[in-house]
């Protein structure tokens, strides 16, 4: 029989594929691109409308020759790359340099690696889409033209090294306007009161002030405080209203790459990139022992909720089976998608509903494991009835003033016996705790009032800044997570307790940015590029009139700014830390792995050393102090001051506190129920809490 080669990306696909086609076809890797634009010139002709210059990327040249050798054998070559612009551009670059005919059908995709999905896709190709592939292009050109002539003014004007992406800059942007917005903010005061009631049947439940005279009140100060609960003092608190209210709560849709990232970042703490990598090993297929490799997960690069009939079918089947009939809807959700998003993908779910997260454990990492979990619980709720809730409010009238108290009861979990989608802002949890009826007079046992101040925006954590990027049209999914990690390896954001700070040489670059490019680093404008490429790919516009539209304001503004930019130059800030080789004193430094001391004498003296930083806790072994440091992969660790020394380290905080059981050190953690105060000492179990989740 005549022999196929299918091209795929990885090892790792080509080893599931494999095994799902059999000996008649032989299933090659290449190993992502096999061409790229030069690293070491512009690549992009703008003189010859924007002429790609493409060449072999460096080590692939025997890879190139293998692959060669297998085409010319095969009698027909398939190029099975993944189903987005990245995917299509690869395989046309594989065309070109297999010397594929430019007309055949040489293209197959597939959202799922499953023997139907492979086998289906095998039957149907088709030839590769120009449009798809001229998308990819204009990005990459866009960002050639951004970076590879940005990059090097930023090199001239501020520093060595750095570099500004067309998207990463827009990013950047949004963080340090944050925090302007965080140091620019005056927090204003204000006061709440709760009191606590208790019914006839001696139940008691928490109501919180709302109104006075019928209208919202607003208490700004302790003094105005004191006036309420004066007012209130030998008030009677009688049942004004009870209203109850059934209500339905639908479940989130299935994960789109977006969705997915926020998600994982919430519920595991994953980084995007470190949900990127397991979801590729997820959908590119695992050993399931004597099963062989399956794909575990459809393709999750995707902004589309769309589900296929199938998929939903065998959800509906295994939902009654394990649940009942009753956690059904009476009819299939379909969920709505945005208006940009491609409808011929699907969203991220598991490709057998009945390989349950459990059942397949001991072949995961413990990132697929908890990926996985995360996916197919997403996916089945997705599928399930809606929670059935009875929502409950008091209103407790006391003389001119109102109260209220509120609770949730859930009459049928219906999804939520599954999942329940994470929040970023904390919820405020039901307080009614007692069956109360109109007209009934309360027992006021006592008051609880609380100062607060207005809180600034919070800073972004992965979670948010993701969701507020796909809010702006900013990027594209897929491309977060490299953003991210750009700005972090460029040091112009820093990550603490999961939340990013802007550096000062952040701020310079943004500052720079704002003044002479302020194309580059607005949101809307971003996003407006970002909506052009979908129109390259939809065949409504081509590639090359995106990149004349862009390119001339571009240059003109490059060639103001090269002209009008003087030297800007950070100054080290300067410690009391005397340097033991020449006596200057030490500057602080900015490093890959974090800021260090360093000699301000370089390069006649080399001398540098960490920053320690002192967290206020004497070492539990030395008479050291305790520093914050990181380690070689930059995670935050806690360690003695006299190292080496000294071998005193911990991953988490140690406190003052002496364990009140067998006098060891303690250190703190938080969990998702709050935070707690652990001995050091393994061999003793003292734990207390002390403080609540979200404080």
């Amino acid at each position: 029989m005549a022999k196929t080669l299918v091209i795929v990306e990885s090892p790792a696909k080509a080893k599931t594929i494999g095994k799902i086609l059999g000996k008649n076809y032989e299933v090659a890797a290449s190993l992502g691109h096999v061409r790229d634009l030069p690293k070491s010139q512009f690549g992009v002709d703008i003189e010859n409308d924007f002429t790609m210059k493409y060449i072999t990327i460096r080590g692939k040249g025997d890879l190139i020759k293998d692959l060669r050798k297998k085409a010319a054998k095969a009698d027909n070559v398939l190029l099975a790359s993944d189903p987005d612009r990245e995917g299509e551009a690869i395989a046309w670059h594989l065309q070109e340099i297999l010397k594929l005919d430019k007309d055949s059908n040489c293209r197959i995709t597939f959202n799922e690696i499953t023997k139907d999905a492979v086998k289906q896709a095998i039957k149907a190709p088709r030839q590769i889409n120009s449009d798809l592939v001229d998308a990819q292009q204009a990005r990459r050109a866009l960002d050639r033209l951004v970076g590879y002539q940005l990059s090097p003014l930023l090199w001239h004007k501020v520093k060595k090294g750095l570099s500004a992406g067309r998207v990463q800059s827009a990013v950047l942007r949004l963080i340090c306007q944050r925090e302007e917005e965080i140091e620019a903010f005056v927090p204003k005061e204000y006061w709440t009161l709760e009191c606590l009631l208790e019914n006839e049947n001696k139940e008691k439940l928490t109501a919180k002030l709302i109104k006075f005279n019928g209208k919202k009140i607003e208490i700004s100060s302790k003094e105005e405080m004191e006036q309420v609960l004066k007012d209130l003092t030998g008030a009677q608190y009688i049942v004004k209203n009870v209203k109850e209210q059934d209500k339905l709560r639908n479940p989130a849709a299935p994960f789109i790459t977006s969705t997915l990232q926020q998600e994982a970042s919430r519920k595991l703490g994953f980084a995007a990139r470190r949900t990127m990598r397991a979801a590729q090993s997820l959908y590119e297929g695992i050993s399931l022992g004597r099963s062989g490799n399956h794909g575990l997960i459809t393709y999750m690069r995707t902004d589309s909720t769309r589900i296929a009939e199938v998929a939903q079918e065998e959800a509906r089947k295994f939902i009654a089976a394990n649940y009942g009939e009753n956690y059904l809807p009476k009819e299939v959700r379909q969920f709505k998608n945005k208006n940009n998003a491609q409808n011929a993908h699907e969203a991220i779910r598991p490709t057998d509903i009945n390989r349950t997260p459990e059942s397949i454990k001991e072949y995961l990492t413990a990132d697929e494991y908890k990926l996985y979990r995360l996916i197919w619980a997403r996916f089945l709720a997705s599928q399930m009835a809606s929670a059935r809730l009875k929502q409950t409010t008091v209103t407790i009238e006391a003389g001119n003033y109102d109260f209220v108290s509120s609770g949730i009861l859930v009459v049928f979990k219906g999804f939520l016996e599954v999942y329940e989608e994470g929040r970023d802002e904390k919820e405020e949890e039901s307080k009614l705790t007692a069956k109360v009826n109109e007209g009934e007079i309360l027992t006021h046992l006592k008051d609880n009032p609380k100062q607060h101040f207005t809180q600034p925006p919070p800073r972004y954590t992965e979670a948010t800044l993701i969701k507020t990027l796909e809010e702006n049209g900013v990027g594209r999914p897929s491309t977060y997570a490299p953003i991210i990690d750009t700005l972090s390896s460029r040091n112009y954001v820093t990550k603490e307790n999961k939340q990013f700070f802007p550096t000062e040489l952040g701020n310079v670059v943004i500052e720079m940015l704002e003044e002479y490019f302020p194309d580059i680093v607005d949101v809307k404008f971003t996003a407006n590029l970002e909506t052009q490429l979908d129109q390259v790919e939809e065949g409504e516009v081509s590639w090359k009139v995106v990149l004349n539209n862009f390119y001339p304001p571009f240059a003109k503004e490059l060639a103001k700014a090269e002209e009008e930019i003087g030297q800007m130059k950070i100054e080290d800030e300067v410690t009391d830390v005397i340097c033991e080789k020449c006596g200057k004193n030490m500057v602080i430094k900015l490093g890959k792995h974090g800021k260090f001391l360093a000699c301000p004498g370089f390069p006649e003296c080399v001398n540098a050393k960490p920053l320690l930083e002192k967290v206020g806790v004497k070492c539990p072994l030395c008479d050291g102090e305790i520093v914050k440091r990181r380690s070689k992969k930059g995670r935050i660790f806690y360690g003695c001051s006299n190292y080496p020394e000294c071998g005193f380290s911990s991953w988490d905080l140690p406190v003052e506190k002496k364990c009140p059981k067998c006098g060891s050190y303690m250190v703190q953690k938080g969990t998702k129920q709050g935070k707690f105060l652990i001995c050091g000492n393994s061999e003793c179990n003292y734990k207390e809490m002390v403080g609540e989740k979200g404080e």
